[in-house]
């Protein structure tokens, strides 16, 4: 098992990359679906800003691929994943739209240029409503800020608006009114055409597509239909399109929060199945359609038990934390992830030794 850290667009930094490498990471999992303003960020080397900057929809090139696995391989660690496209690359893929083949087509000259770079996962999370009506409120031990989430009724779920995805505005300028509603058949069969377009392609150049489950696990929000909200339908995602390329972005916490289900089974069953392509690290307490993420020591999730399934089945993939609770300091963000990192560590490091 190997230890990572996830970071986001805005903080893709040799101080960050630093960071990580301090705390025992030897790899790095960047979002990069932050948008700023055109053009490279600069600074200093310990301030820049790496990776590629959102441009109305232009794919992230190989070059700038190549770039931000220079900076973080110039600090001892190693790029293991890309996650999340920007919905620009792929809104109609999502939607159905009528710019869905030129965008498949996008994504596979993505998943082409990862190959060619040789960064072997991209996560991705197909939904529409994505990660909605969470809130940040000191849940946490010790009142340390945290995220809860609490479902609304349906009739006060608003409908997503038109130029929107996944919380994103991908067009502002898009007509009024909203995309109304989305029904599971919909969601599957689009889902479908995307693995077996893109599948393909990924096995080819030796990437692997990582599908990470509904966040809030819901088995419908804002009036559109979820997929991945019960762990069963893990295996019916993977059975779409059967190959080592049709993998799983394996997320703990959303797991835990799921209603049906047994989170070690299922730990058990993927990882023996080799089919995890990297792990979310995360504890929460309680389940839909009410939970809190807390930090990884105090939750309802055994983490160590989970160690310990997937040092059984020899899982040899990257583990990252994920949405840690922020402590009271001068750096909340980087405390948390400290805390976290160093129990995963010492963990892990416990295990092996048991040999």
């Amino acid at each position: 098992m190997k230890l990572g850290l996830g970071l986001y667009r805005r903080m893709l930094t040799t101080q960050n990359f630093r960071f990580a490498k301090q705390a025992g990471c030897t790899h790095i999992v960047a979002h990069l679906v932050d948008y700023f303003p055109e053009g490279k960020l600069h600074g200093t080397d310990n301030t820049r800003t790496w990776g590629v900057t959102q441009n109305q929809g232009r794919l992230w090139s190989e070059e700038e691929l190549s770039d931000l696995k220079r900076a973080i391989n110039a600090e001892g660690l190693e790029l293991e994943a890309i996650e999340n496209f920007d919905p620009s690359h792929w809104h109609d893929v999502l939607l159905d739209g009528p710019q869905r083949e030129q965008q498949l087509e996008g994504l596979k000259t993505i998943i082409r240029r990862m190959g060619k770079v040789g960064i072997p996962v991209v996560g991705y999370n197909f939904s529409l409503a994505g990660v909605w009506a969470h809130r940040e409120v000191p849940c946490a031990r010790g009142g340390a800020i945290a995220v809860e989430f609490e479902a609304l009724p349906e009739d006060q779920q608003p409908p997503i608006p038109h130029g929107q995805v996944w919380n994103m505005t991908y067009d502002p300028d898009a007509q009024t009114g909203n995309i109304g509603t989305v029904t599971e058949k919909q969601l599957w069969d689009r889902l479908s055409h995307f693995l077996n377009e893109l599948v393909p392609v990924a096995e080819d150049s030796g990437v692997r597509l990582a599908a990470h489950p509904d966040d809030p696990p819901m088995p419908t929000l804002r009036h559109t239909a979820r997929l991945v909200h019960q762990s069963r339908y893990y295996d019916r995602l993977l059975e779409l399109v059967p190959s080592s390329a049709n993998a799983l972005e394996f997320c703990l916490g959303s797991l835990q929060e799921m209603t049906e289900g047994n989170v070690y089974e299922a730990v058990d069953h993927f990882s023996s199945l080799g089919k995890i392509a990297y792990i979310h690290f995360r504890n929460v307490r309680g389940k839909v359609p009410h939970y809190k993420e807390v930090f990884v020591d105090e939750g309802d999730l055994d983490m160590l038990k989970v160690l310990k399934i997937l040092k059984k089945n020899n899982y040899q993939g990257v583990i990252i934390p994920d949405h840690t609770p922020q402590m009271d300091c001068a750096a909340p963000w980087h405390a948390g992830m400290a805390h976290a990192l160093g129990y995963i560590r010492a963990a892990i490091q416990t295990l092996e030794e048991t040999e």
